[in-house]
C-alpha cells in the first residue's frame, strides 16, 4: 500500500470527448497494470448511468465492474460509488462530476476528470490541483488532443 503522499494525483481534461468516451478507454488501461479501481461521482444518477454503460459501452468488450453498494463489491475490479471508502482495495481512484478525493491514502494514482467545456468543473479541477500539489502529491495534467492524451504539465 502506498502512503497518501507516494500517490500520483492526474488531471485529465475532456475537450474532445464526454466522460463517456474517455473513462472506459482509461479503466482499461488501469485494469491492464493489474490494477483495481474506483470511479466516485458525486451524483447518484452516473453511477446508475455508469453501471450500464460500461458493460456495452462497446460490442467486443465490456469492464467487469459494479455499484459498490452490491453484494461482493471487495471482488469487484471496478467499483462505482458515491462514498469515500475502498472496499476491492482500488489502486486508482477515479473522480467525476466534481466528487471529493478525500484521503489518498492506499491509492497509487487518482486520476480526475473533468469537461474543460464546463465552467463549475474547471474551476473545481483547478481548486484540486492547488490542494492535491499543497499536500505534496506529485501532479500531471493531460489535455485530450486529436492524437489522444497529451501531458502539459
Amino acid at each position: 500500500m502506498a502512503d497518501a503522499a507516494a500517490c500520483e494525483v492526474w488531471f485529465y481534461h475532456l475537450e474532445r470527448t464526454g466522460l463517456d468516451q474517455a473513462l472506459p478507454e482509461l479503466l482499461e488501461k488501469t485494469l491492464q497494470r493489474g490494477w483495481k479501481a474506483i470511479v466516485r461521482s458525486s451524483a447518484r444518477e452516473r453511477i446508475d448511468h455508469l453501471d450500464g454503460w460500461l458493460w456495452s459501452y462497446r460490442d467486443e468488450s465490456f469492464l467487469p465492474h459494479a455499484p459498490a453498494d452490491e453484494p461482493n463489491a471487495a471482488r469487484q475490479p471496478i467499483l462505482l460509488t458515491t462514498r469515500t471508502e475502498n472496499p476491492n482495495a482500488a489502486d486508482a481512484l477515479f473522480l467525476v462530476d466534481g466528487a471529493e478525493a478525500g484521503d489518498l491514502a492506499g491509492y497509487q494514482r487518482c486520476i480526475v476528470i473533468f469537461d474543460g467545456a464546463d465552467d463549475g468543473q474547471l474551476q473545481n479541477a483547478r481548486a484540486q490541483f492547488r490542494e492535491a500539489k499543497a499536500r505534496g502529491h506529485p501532479v500531471s495534467y493531460w489535455k485530450q488532443q486529436a492524437r489522444g492524451w497529451e501531458k502539459q504539465a
